[in-house]
């Protein structure tokens, strides 16, 4: 719950991710509702929130947003689904489990989600509208890009870099210094020992092209 000084937040959409949030607000954020588009959502009560249509977004200016769409199947549209709000970029949240580790030394962009146990450690730089799942690790010099999802109990080693709307699967280590293209997916439990090309899916140990 969220303290005195908490500042609102609506959560687009109500789907996993969102309701993953929910353990992230601490004393800083406090619900106003979720947002979704999906009619039969709307309405309905969920762990004693709303659910809203966009309306919301206008109707309440002074709550933040955090927007979290994305699965395996669907990643490739976040940056569509997310423009497509219409949200002014200062109005996005940053929101960080209080059990999330960030280096004082580590860049965080707009529109970011940190779940428990993650770790973000010295230089890393997380973009834009980046959800990173439970007890992942970032190490040092690790750079991911805008609208990218990383699962959890994901390992990027030192110097790594995730492109930009890409997907990493749960269960995942990525190889220092290896590179990973925009648009790639690389499947859950994989070893990534060499560069992945843009738009690519792979998967296995080691990673290779499914």
């Amino acid at each position: 719950m969220g303290s005195a000084s908490a500042r609102p937040l609506l959560i687009f959409p109500f789907n996993g991710n969102g309701l993953e949030a929910l353990d992230c607000l601490g004393g800083a954020w406090t619900l106003a509702g979720f947002v979704d588009d999906t009619p039969e959502k709307l309405g309905h009560s969920r762990h004693g929130h709303p659910v809203f249509s966009r309306e919301a977004f206008a109707r309440m200016p002074e709550a933040s947003v955090l927007a979290v769409p994305g699965s395996p199947t669907s990643y490739p549209d976040r940056r569509k689904l997310i423009e497509g709000l219409g949200i002014e970029p200062a109005r996005f949240a940053r929101v960080v489990h209080p059990r999330a580790s960030v280096s004082p030394l580590a860049a965080l962009g707009r529109n970011v989600l940190l779940l428990a146990g993650v770790v973000v450690t010295s230089n890393a730089v997380i973009g834009d509208h980046v959800c990173v799942l439970a007890n992942t690790v970032i190490h040092h010099d690790v750079a991911i890009g805008d609208w990218s999802l990383v699962g959890s109990n994901v390992t990027l080693a030192g110097g790594s870099a995730l492109g930009s709307n890409c997907y990493v699967g749960s269960g995942t280590s990525v190889k220092n210094g290896v590179r990973i293209g925009d648009q790639a997916l690389v499947g859950l439990g994989s070893n990534v020992v060499r560069d992945v090309p843009a738009g690519a899916r792979v998967a296995g140990n080691p990673a290779r092209p499914i």
